[in-house]
């Protein structure tokens, strides 16, 4: 009877063995698929399971795993890790890669085209007077250009359209007293006065006002849009931190040595190691939706009262109503600095009414109904909706990358997940986002005191660029050379209140520059007294005084 018993449990003790070494051998069978599905040899999985003394990151009980294999998963562990970040970041790339070249273009060719229609209307209406003074035009659309490329380090607009102005008063004064000798010396007198003048009327002011404020918002606009892809850039640069490798290695592939291949990390444990893993990346988060509320703020502009293509599309016929008030008041304007400058000396040319000379009529009233919207295949409202949206969702990118990454088949709830040590529920607190939420981290070590250089510098860049929207959601330009001297300089219309949105028409807050160009005067024209090196200052401040009183009346 006894030696009946004995061979019984034996017997029950064989098969129990046995049974354990093939359930070893099956498991070890899967995790030698599943290791290999992943490129690696097959051959580094033992048939059967092995005691994990040996493992650095794994539980060392029962496992699948030699050494050489959770240092090869480790590797692969990192890659997993950065893939579906990679894959969020490039899409974000991508997008608005797409949306900056999309404005760029469309400002560009708006550029192109108004300066085409300009041409071609003037042409047809001025004829051969505007044909010999194209190139005024054509390098007025030329600094406009350079603006909208470099900033006010290349182009200071106010002055630049200032000289325009100045330059176009001498050309059309000339045109309309053909009958008179003018030198250079009198035209800088003539210049100099265009703002007392007033010979295109209302038109300078408001065109000012309207070209500046649209070129700072598109231009300042448009480095925003390109400053999302930069960035993303820049911080993909960012790897992984051995600490972050290896909780990322625990939580994806220890299920492996314990031959559940099939077994996915619990959520909240998911949510702890990305959020050590992404903790710098996460203070990006502040000034990044600061950044991206200033540019929705400054899409509204472009909307609005700042909108690049309502001022671009009628230019032709804002500086075309300038020259008729020009021609309409030019006996008026002509008398002023007759007054002013002096008595110019009669041409013994040919003399030339005002109305032969070269202005033949007005344009066409301005139609909105008319204006084109074909730049670039769109329009500016298609351009703007469109990017809003991209800009509102690409908001809490940072922050919520975790959340973005700890779903769908990466993770599993309730008991039936990995909790980093067994199939079982997952207890720990989660932790919040950020460097300075990790300090309990239960999985990743992260020193709080040692923020990552890289993320610290695109911090400071996205903190620059929203001062400049939000300059140029006031209207200002702020020049972009502050590296030379520490400073920056400000341009614009200075508009700081809600009535920009409804008056198109106000008036800078900034002086008018000063034309750089010199008045050098050496003889009173009307009584062709010269006036000598030496004379005294008094006589000087006098005469001086005497010339402008005409135009202080």
């Amino acid at each position: 009877m006894k030696t009946a018993v004995a061979f019984a449990v034996c017997a029950c003790a064989v098969i129990f063995v046995s049974a354990a070494g093939d359930q070893k051998s099956k498991n070890c069978n899967e995790v030698r698929t599943a290791y290999s599905s992943k490129g690696f040899n097959s051959n580094d999985v033992p048939n059967k399971g092995v005691h994990g003394a040996h493992l650095k990151v794994c539980p060392q009980g029962f496992s699948c795993c030699t050494l050489e294999m959770e240092e090869k998963l480790s590797q692969q562990s990192r890659t997993d890790v950065k893939a579906p970040i990679s894959q969020l970041s490039s899409n974000l790339q991508t997008t608005f890669t797409e949306r900056h070249q999309h404005f760029d273009q469309f400002f560009k060719e708006l550029l192109n085209n108004s300066e085409k229609s300009l041409n071609d209307m003037f042409v047809r209406t001025y004829g051969v007077m505007y044909v010999k003074n194209a190139e005024l035009f054509k390098h007025f659309f030329h600094e406009l250009r350079r603006y909208y490329a470099s900033g006010g380090a290349a182009v200071h607009l106010d002055s630049m359209l200032a000289d325009f102005w100045a330059e176009l008063l001498e050309r059309m004064f000339r045109l309309v007293n053909v009958q008179y000798e003018f030198t250079d010396n009198y035209m800088e007198c003539v210049s100099q006065h265009t703002e007392q003048l007033k010979p295109f009327g209302d038109v300078p002011r408001k065109l000012r006002l309207q070209l500046t404020r649209a070129f700072v918002a598109a231009r300042t606009f448009t480095l925003g849009l390109a400053l999302v892809p930069d960035v993303i850039s820049k911080v993909s640069t960012v790897g992984a931190s051995p600490s972050c490798v290896r909780a990322a290695m625990k939580m994806l592939y220890c299920p492996y040595c314990t031959g559940q291949v099939a077994l996915k990390p619990c959520k909240n444990y998911c949510l702890n190691v990305m959020r050590g893993c992404l903790a710098n990346q996460a203070d990006l988060d502040t000034e990044w939706n600061n950044f991206l509320d200033a540019m929705l703020s400054l899409a509204e502009r472009l909307e609005g009262p700042f909108n690049f293509e309502s001022v671009m599309d009628p230019i032709d016929v804002k500086i075309s109503d300038a020259i008729m008030n020009m021609q309409e008041n030019s006996m008026q304007v002509s008398q002023k600095v007759f007054q002013g400058c002096g008595q110019p000396k009669p041409t013994y040319r040919s003399r030339r009414s005002t109305k032969d000379s070269g202005f033949p009529g007005r344009f066409r009233p301005y139609s909105p109904e008319t204006r084109p919207t074909t730049a670039a295949g769109t329009n500016m409202d298609r351009l703007v909706t469109d990017v809003k949206k991209k800009l509102k969702h690409a908001k809490k990118f940072w922050s919520t990358l975790p959340e973005t990454v700890c779903v769908g088949d990466r993770v599993a709830s309730g008991d039936e997940c990995w909790n980093g040590t067994a199939k079982s529920r997952y207890e720990s607190i989660v932790m919040g986002n950020g460097l300075a939420n990790q300090v309990s981290n239960p999985h990743v070590e992260v020193d709080i005191t040692k923020p990552d250089v890289v993320i610290r510098r695109q911090i400071a860049v996205l903190k620059e660029m929203t001062s400049w929207l939000k300059a140029a959601h006031s209207g200002n330009d702020i020049t972009f050379d502050n590296e030379e001297d520490g400073s920056g300089e400000e341009s614009g219309s200075g508009c700081d209140s809600p009535s920009c949105d409804n008056d198109k028409d106000m008036y800078f807050s900034t002086p008018t520059p000063v034309n750089p160009r010199k008045v050098q005067q050496e003889k009173d024209s009307s009584s062709g007294v010269q006036l000598a090196p030496c004379s005294l200052i008094l006589a000087m401040a006098a005469l001086t005084l005497a010339l402008l009183a005409p135009f202080t009346r």
